[in-house]
């Protein structure tokens, strides 16, 4: 196991479950709550050895896809009901995103919904947040190291809430926790992390450091995102699939981009549960051809392709033949999304946080282009 400190301490490795224990001990957790999900639950994950200290523990299962609002504050019940002072979460995306916001309202007054950063929230967020360790069992959103999650309202809007706060006091990285992922899973949550890597490189804010740091994630998701989807059993491929999803997750401080404004807004249809992954994987090719318009980016983009042996120009096109190669749905509409929505959409994408930080400030119609050429 290695111990790395950037932004928050993170013990990764195989075996690195191992460590829950003393991290507990280190945060000063005594009576967590342990928020995962029945899918988790159902691969025998919560029954490991390794999580002998909170086996007794209060759970919350129930957390959607797309964390909600009203899951947010179920779990707050428990949270408080049980008189705990910190969460364990366990699970991809959506359940450690759900428990920031738990650690949120959980020491910090008033509805969910004042702390939005689209909405000013920002500099309402504290350093009172509840501690959370999260243990990723994707390698895949990077939230178990990014300061924002992802929540949508009661009235369907899909929000961001970011502060340096929310990022998880210890993040528990053992990709043994995701040998038993199937193999659309591993592709879809892959996907999600190279597009983390390629849109935090892509974005125009001043970061060489986290640049460095999503230029090698996205290599080494672009080679073992394949090997890892032929054979979950290779933990070579393992490892640095959670590795490159951790990487990801650690260049957020750049921002994102339209793949994300879109997806966070197509994500807020929430009677069709959209995947946030498989939305991204989706989007990436079309955005990646829209944002080469961009001088900037068209040199990064550049690079990106020499990092993995691609020719000038062809990035776009591997993605579409990666996602072919991976079983990725081609179209919006195999997934139930309609034209109707699209007007919805696209104003929610440039209210979305992740608007503001794609290379190329883009309008309407081109966030409409854009749908319509994945439709």
């Amino acid at each position: 196991m290695h111990l790395i400190n950037y932004l928050t301490s993170i013990n990764f490795g195989p075996g690195a479950l191992a460590s829950l224990a003393a991290s507990m001990q280190e945060l000063g957790i005594t009576r967590p709550l342990v928020v995962s999900d029945n899918g988790i639950k159902a691969t025998g994950i919560l029954d490991h050895p390794s999580l002998g200290p909170v086996a007794t523990a209060p759970r919350f299962l129930d957390v959607p896809t797309n964390p909600t609002e009203s899951a947010v504050k179920a779990a707050l019940s428990v949270y408080r009901d049980n008189g705990c002072d910190g969460i364990v979460a366990i699970g991809g995306g959506s359940p450690i995103d759900l428990a920031k916001g738990v650690a949120l309202l959980a020491t910090h007054e008033g509805d969910l919904e004042q702390y939005a950063a689209i909405l000013g929230g920002i500099p309402k967020i504290t350093s009172a947040v509840a501690p959370v360790i999260a243990v990723p069992t994707t390698a895949g959103t990077g939230s178990e190291v990014g300061r924002a999650a992802l929540i949508t309202l009661d009235d369907g809007r899909k929000l961001g809430f970011i502060s340096g706060y929310l990022i998880p006091r210890r993040a528990i990285c053992d990709p043994e926790l995701t040998l038993g992922l199937p193999p659309f899973l591993t592709a879809a949550t892959g996907l999600d992390a190279l597009s983390h890597c390629i849109e935090t490189y892509l974005s125009p804010r001043f970061n060489p450091p986290a640049d460095a740091i999503a230029v090698d994630g996205f290599r080494r998701i672009w080679q073992a995102l394949p090997k890892a989807f032929a054979d979950g059993s290779d933990i070579d491929a393992r490892t640095e699939m959670m590795m490159g999803a951790l990487q990801g997750g650690l260049t957020f401080q750049k921002g994102l981009g339209a793949v994300h404004a879109l997806s966070h807004a197509l994500g807020g249809l929430k009677e069709l549960k959209l995947h946030h992954g498989t939305l991204n994987a989706i989007l990436m090719p079309p955005v990646v051809r829209v944002n080469r318009d961009d001088p900037v980016a068209a040199d990064k983009i550049a690079r990106l392709e020499r990092e993995v042996g691609l020719e000038a120009g062809g990035l776009a096109d591997a993605l579409d033949a990666l996602n072919v190669n991976l079983g990725i749905p081609a179209k919006l509409s195999t997934l139930g999304v309609t034209r109707e929505v699209f007007d919805w959409t696209c104003e929610r994408a440039l209210a979305d946080h992740s608007h503001q930080t794609n290379p190329k400030q883009l309008t309407h119609g081109d966030y409409a282009s854009i749908l319509e050429s994945v439709m």
